[in-house]
């Protein structure tokens, strides 16, 4: 029995860990190892990493850190979670069950990125999913937004603010609203319709795409934004956590606590903005929150 399970070893799950193992508390991370933390090669707006660093980078200090306080890790995918009378019980795909007094719910977000193998060395480093995160990293670079529909024309609209030599290819010919078609128009922003061949890189150098109809279009970076993000919620929902209606659990801004007794959630599974360093804000959080609810417990 743990006193904490904490599911997802990502950014939240693993700041989560470090802080629990520091109260010295018994604790296991359940990661299934991927998650966006585990794809993206170089994180740019984080304090104290001014050349940026790696989730990967990330992910393998923090499991290092976590273990010299104790932490335990076991890889494996988390099926299903229930309440027992003495905590919960959650059972991964190899059939094999943990139980623990509390659960951090840290499953994450996966974005919906097209099965290119092309692309994926090129995360984080020329190729990008979030704006906020690296919008600056495309400043005055010409730029292709791969995307569906209104999801990847609203990117286009949004990197204007940081370039604009912009060309957003809709990948699966998804309709675009007329006013969005219309302002994209008004910022100049080139509006190619056609599915992707292939993605043109040089390792890390994103330099393009070819499309079905053999159309080559080249840039010095890229965007993806393909909408139809899957919010890893399911064991929430399966434990009666309330949900965002976009799918996102809801907690206490203060606890990080669910509406279900001693279950906690963290980074981006939360309704939020999705940001690496809010991911280690919320895990710290609820990790505080974690402890004294097992003092309280203990007497």
């Amino acid at each position: 029995m743990y006193d904490c399970l904490i599911v997802g070893g990502g950014i939240a799950g693993l700041q989560a860990a470090i802080q629990l193992g520091r109260y010295k508390h018994n604790i296991m991370v359940l990661d299934a190892g991927d998650g966006r933390s585990a794809l993206c090669q170089s994180y740019h707006n984080i304090l104290g990493f001014p050349d940026g660093v790696s989730g990967p980078q990330l992910r393998e200090i923090g499991r290092k850190q976590a273990a010299e306080y104790g932490v335990s890790f076991v890889i494996g995918k988390a099926e299903a979670a229930q309440k027992t009378g003495s905590g919960f019980e959650v059972k991964a795909e190899s059939g094999d069950t943990y139980e623990a007094k509390t659960l951090l719910l840290a499953t994450g977000v996966m974005d919906r990125i097209p099965p290119f193998p092309e692309l994926m060395p090129t995360l984080g480093i020329s190729v990008y999913i979030c704006p906020d995160c690296d919008g600056q990293e495309v400043k005055d670079k010409s730029t292709i937004v791969m995307g569906s529909g209104n999801p990847g024309a609203n990117m286009a609209l949004t990197l204007n603010y940081f370039t604009d030599k912009l060309t957003y290819v809709n990948h699966e010919n998804k309709e675009v609203d007329e006013e969005i078609m219309s302002a994209m128009e008004k910022k100049g922003i080139k509006y190619v319709e056609g599915p992707i061949e292939k993605v043109l890189a040089d390792g890390s150098d994103f330099r393009g795409v070819v499309l079905a109809n053999s159309e080559e279009w080249t840039s010095e970076r890229g965007f993806i934004a393909f909408g139809g993000n899957e919010v890893k919620s399911q064991l929430a929902q399966q434990l009666g956590v309330d949900l965002h209606k976009n799918k996102h659990v809801l907690v206490d801004p203060r606890t990080k606590r669910t509406n279900v007794e001693n279950v906690w959630a963290a980074g981006d599974l939360v309704a939020h903005s999705e940001q690496t360093t809010i991911a280690m804000g919320d895990g710290m959080q609820a990790s505080i929150w974690i402890h004294k609810t097992l003092l309280a417990e203990k007497g």
